[in-house]
């Protein structure tokens, strides 16, 4: 894995093509920063100094993000596993690339990812930046050389025209990774119903779902101690006991660490109802059903963590969890058009 990183960080950082001479650019392409605030109540929003937004490079990153060219096919894009209406997620199980080739995981959303410390579910990437080389070099996502991507990208005069205005250089390594990882962190959600209700609005949120919310922040549930507010996530890797034993060893596949066996990612639960299927497998299929494993307690598995434990919640105390987690869908971000190629 760390031969892996290495050598994503030598392609990111280290193909460097000799820059132009800075363009004579038209008024419409003509470059000026884009501000990213992060929300109230959010940690700073981090960028990387050589990434800093602007209005060109995002603009580059979402027409790049959508575009199937990045694959060997012509068929398959970052978009066609991180859908806008589904919040940057994937409605299948497993994720489908190059000639019907299935991936091993479900798609994680890209809902708030620009406060992601690493990337993957079990942490593999440390950078966004580092992580849009993974499906180039993954043989069942685009199995497209990035060099090659970038080749076919010199031939379009007008990404190469917005490729010189937004980095000073035509399309290479560098250029992708970086204006793809610039359009997704302008991927902020931050305004559901239950923002609403913590902005003063008591009518956002129905009695049941109060109750929920009451549950869920509650140490009879401890829901919150892992999913924290405001991101809904605290970036640790845990085992829930999904399975007595694991076909995918999750952390483990980095750290080599049999104590991280079965550890993934804490998923942010913002948006959570629009990015089913759930789980690492996408095994679960509704938030019921995600509600009803936690309140079992989950499957014995030595690293288990300690606080899945059975909660014997009531059926309708089930059902308010459920429904506080639906306020959490932020309708202005599945919908905004900026979203969307």
């Amino acid at each position: 894995m760390m031969r892996r990183i290495t050598a994503y960080l030598f392609i990111a950082t280290a193909i460097v093509a000799c820059r132009p001479d800075p363009v004579a650019l038209e008024p419409e392409l003509r470059d000026s920063p884009l501000p990213l605030a992060a929300p109230y109540g959010f940690p700073p929003l981090v960028q990387p100094d050589d990434n800093q937004a602007t209005r060109l490079r995002v603009e580059l990153g979402k027409r790049l993000f959508f575009d199937e060219r990045m694959s060997r096919t012509g068929t398959v894009s970052c978009g066609s596993c991180h859908q806008p209406a589904e919040a940057f997620a994937d409605d299948s199980p497993v994720s489908v690339g190059v000639e019907g080739r299935i991936g091993f995981r479900n798609a994680p959303t890209l809902t708030n990812v620009a406060w992601q410390p690493s990337l993957f579910m079990d942490g593999g990437v440390p950078t966004i930046e580092m992580q849009i080389l993974a499906p180039f070099d993954n043989h069942d996502e685009f199995a497209f050389p990035i060099t090659q991507a970038a080749e076919l990208l010199r031939g379009d005069e007008e990404i190469t025209e917005l490729s010189l205005a937004a980095y000073n250089r035509e399309p290479d390594a560098f250029v992708i990774t970086r204006s793809i990882a610039a359009f997704e962190r302008t991927l902020i959600s931050a305004n559901s119903r239950y923002d609403s209700y913590l902005r003063g609005d008591a009518n956002a949120l129905s009695s049941d779902e109060v109750a929920g919310m009451d549950l869920f922040m509650s140490s009879e549930t401890a829901c919150a101690s892992c999913h924290v507010p405001p991101l809904f996530t605290n970036f640790d890797f845990v085992n829930i006991g999904l399975y007595e034993v694991y076909d995918d060893i999750g952390r483990m596949r980095v750290t080599d660490d049999p104590a991280d066996n079965g550890r993934f990612k804490v998923p942010t639960l913002r948006n959570v109802a629009v990015t089913n299927p759930y789980m690492h497998d996408g095994s679960m299929s509704s938030l019921e059903e995600v509600i009803a494993h936690f309140n079992s307690g989950g499957a014995e598995h030595p690293n288990k963590h300690p606080s899945i434990q059975p909660l014997n919640l009531s059926e309708v105390q089930q059902l308010q969890l459920v429904a506080f987690l639906h306020a959490l869908t932020d309708d202005s971000f599945i919908t905004n058009p900026e979203h969307r190629p």
